[in-house]
């Protein structure tokens, strides 16, 4: 039958199951498409840690949301539009999430008496009258899939596992997705078992033809793709952007790359996807713990590759000594934080922003380090290279904070010409030369004989006629090097380990402040994920016609130069942070600002619409 077409500027959907129904899958393949169709897109991935979380919980709740809108957009959405729940326990856990008026498309075979007397439903709210504020639509997923499926040779259970593929195809018809890639994606992925590949294909078929006959959807909709630069571009997430960095860092350098590394949510895609890599030189060694991940992350970088670990919080916490020796030692680490919700074991699964001074302080003694984090999912591979850049010329580790929140999400990213990519220099010391000299004026090498403009040492290959040289954890006499218990000595090597940081500070460029009026007297100042977040709440406020200030830091040790000057010149700076307050500790100490701080640990990033009616406060009371 004919249906109406309607167009829609943008468009939340959130898919919500069991972990094992498959919802990521489906979120997934439905970005996947849509990044194809040309839309810009925010995703926002959530699910428990449990490999298989009990069935029917709502502890066992796996969600997908999925933005997508014919313009530039910054974040996965506040509220659903449209959410498909598989069961009563994902109806629930989400439904308070569910602006007035949105569509519910709930899996009706799910909800048995005993589903929902599991979670504390009395009656079932699609016939109670409960959700009176939506638009429902009752659909038997579960029920209709495994129908579409009799004439094929698999069990009762395979074919009810298709009924994720039977919501991705309804979903499809619904907003003018393209079915060409999923049948592909399908092809691959069960290449070796036929009948289960015909089983899904089919399911998802019969899900496309169930929207485009029944008459309980009378109205398709289409949203037209955004208006984006030329070029290429792909879906990404942040921890694949983030490999891909370090291999185009790697190769702009020369250096080959080495990763240790032991898994651990959120960060193990990165190990996952460098492993794939070994056509560029990528060598992943797959250590029995985090302290042997970095330690041969270190005892690469002495040996003249790019020595790279990945981790999350807990952690961190492990290697904070073997960093505090590649502070001391004065070689590149590349040291790849990926945060989740803490402390100890915390929420594996959901984001936070509570490492930063983990990450500046978190070591013995004097041992300061750079520290970077990335804005959105694509940025984590602008600051791979960046952290690179920064490490192999003044000779330091980098932590690149990101968190699970980028690490998961997905955006499109318009792939960079290789050109166009900055050019990174390997400078070795390969030979003996005549300003090698010693405190008597004899020529020989020099390890700490430091560069005059970025206080860098030589970084010399072992086994390098003429570069032997002696090192380690113990303080060293500047310049050559020998062990040193003088107390004038270690006050000159820790102040010149802590000025080398400091000089970073001029070679950054200053932070750039987004301020269209040149008068708002209330500035926003952000780090890492929060971006997206921001930047949509600030959009807001100026549409209602507010005037703030938005800035962003990358940088966050050293901070840019000009960061005092840009929170002087405001009479009020809002620092929202998933944290308690961590970096607004810092600015305060730092800088004798008394920045207002504006915090969530919730495992989730910020609401738009949240951060707009906080600005907005801060705007009045001016």
């Amino acid at each position: 039958m004919a249906k109406q077409v309607q167009q829609l500027d943008r468009v939340i959907i959130r898919f919500a199951g069991d972990s094992g129904d498959g919802m990521q899958l489906a979120g997934d393949r439905f970005t996947q498409e849509t990044a194809a169709f040309g839309n810009d897109l925010s995703t926002l991935p959530n699910f428990p840690a449990e490999i298989r979380a009990p069935a029917g919980t709502l502890p066992g709740v796996s969600s997908f949301q999925l933005h997508f809108a014919d313009h530039d957009i910054l974040t996965p959405g506040d509220a659903p539009d449209v959410l498909v729940a598989m069961n009563p326990a994902a109806l629930k856990a989400n439904l308070a999430d569910l602006p007035r008026g949105a569509d519910i498309i709930a899996n009706t075979d799910e909800f048995s008496k005993r589903n929902l007397s599991r979670i504390g439903y009395d009656t079932s709210p699609l016939e109670d009258g409960s959700l009176a504020a939506y638009n429902v639509h009752a659909v038997a997923i579960t029920s209709m899939t495994v129908k579409a499926l009799e004439e094929f040779d698999i069990t009762r259970k395979d074919a009810e596992r298709a009924k994720n593929m039977f919501a991705l195809g309804l979903l499809s018809w619904l907003y003018n997705r393209p079915l060409e890639g999923t049948v592909k994606f399908l092809e691959s992925k069960f290449a070796g078992k036929p009948e289960i590949l015909k089983a899904n294909v089919a399911a998802f078929q019969a899900g496309w033809n169930f929207g485009e006959t029944t008459e309980a959807f009378s109205v398709q909709y289409e949203v037209k793709p955004a208006s984006l630069k030329p070029g290429t571009y792909r879906n990404i997430t942040g921890n694949v952007a983030l490999a891909y960095g370090l291999v185009a860092a790697s190769r702009r350098s020369g250096l080959p790359l080495f990763l240790g590394s032991y898994p651990i949510t959120p960060a193990s895609d990165i190990l996952h996807e460098l492993s794939k890599l070994k056509r560029f030189g990528v060598r992943t060694f797959q250590a029995e713990d985090e302290i042997a991940g970095v330690g041969a992350a270190l005892g690469a970088a002495f040996g003249g590759a790019l020595g790279v670990t990945t981790t999350s919080g807990p952690g961190m916490a492990l290697k904070a000594e073997t960093i505090g020796l590649a502070v001391s030692v004065e070689l590149p680490l590349i040291v790849c934080d990926v945060q989740r919700a803490g402390p100890s074991t915390g929420m594996p699964t959901k984001t936070e922003q509570a490492d930063l001074l983990m990450a500046l302080y978190g070591r013995n003694g004097e041992s300061p380090v750079a520290v970077l984090a990335p804005a959105t999912p694509s940025d984590c591979f602008d600051t791979a290279i960046e952290a690179v850049r920064i490490a192999t010329k003044y000779r330091t580790p980098v932590i690149i904070l990101s968190d699970g929140y980028l690490a998961n999400g997905s955006e499109p990213w318009r792939i960079p010409e290789v050109a166009g990519l900055p050019k990174l220099r390997d400078e070795f010391s390969f030979s003996c030369a005549d300003e090698w000299r010693d405190a008597d004026g004899n020529i020989g090498f020099q390890p700490f004989l430091r560069d005059p403009g970025t206080l860098a040492r030589p970084w010399a290959i072992p086994g390098t006629p003429g570069l032997e040289h002696r090192i380690g954890g113990i303080e060293k006499a500047d310049g050559a090097g020998t062990i040193s218990y003088d107390p004038g000595n270690h006050d000159k090597m820790v102040r010149l380990r802590q000025a080398k940081i400091d000089g970073i500070a001029h070679d950054i460029g200053p932070l750039e402040v987004d301020d269209p009026d040149g008068n708002a007297r209330v500035l926003v100042l952000g780090w890492g994920s929060t971006f997206g977040s921001i930047g949509a709440a600030v959009r807001r406020v100026r549409l209602a016609g507010g005037s703030v200030a938005q800035a962003h830091l990358r940088h966050l040790s050293p901070f840019p130069a000009n960061l005092g000057d840009v929170l002087t010149a405001y009479d009020k700076v809002l620092v929202p942070e998933i944290n308690l307050g961590q970096l607004a500790l810092v600015l305060r100490g730092r800088y004798l600002t008394d920045v207002i701080s504006y915090n969530r640990v919730r495992g989730l990033p910020f609401r738009a619409a949240e951060l707009a009616g906080v600005i907005q406060d801060v705007i009045t009371n001016v």
